[in-house]
């Protein structure tokens, strides 16, 4: 019985921190309005300067703009861009780009 219970318990850990990132799509979509600008309407770049976010993974997307908005990553245009936005759009933004083809 002790064992179920501690490979349950594993398993519902490894389940969390998915979970803990998803954002809503839809409303991320939304947010990207102006992100389209540098970004691209689709998240793919068309300037060599700047990034592609399309396919990019969730968390990933999350800790950069959690990073500009902290001051941790520099960046003029990002840092300012990022401290508009709440931890619910940034997950929100994360999941709409992660969602997009790379292609």
């Amino acid at each position: 019985m002790q064992s179920l219970v501690t490979l349950c318990v594993l398993i519902i850990s490894l389940m969390v921190p998915g979970q803990l990132l998803a954002g809503d799509a839809a409303a991320g979509k939304v947010k990207t309005a102006i992100c389209a600008t540098c970004h691209g309407k689709a998240g793919i770049s068309t300037s060599k300067m700047t990034p592609n976010l399309a396919g990019q993974k969730e968390g990933y997307l999350q800790k950069a703009l959690k990073n500009f908005r902290g001051g941790v990553r520099k960046d003029a245009t990002m840092n300012t861009m990022a401290k508009r936005l709440s931890d619910d759009d940034i997950a929100n933004i994360a999941a709409y780009y992660s969602s997009l083809n790379a292609n």
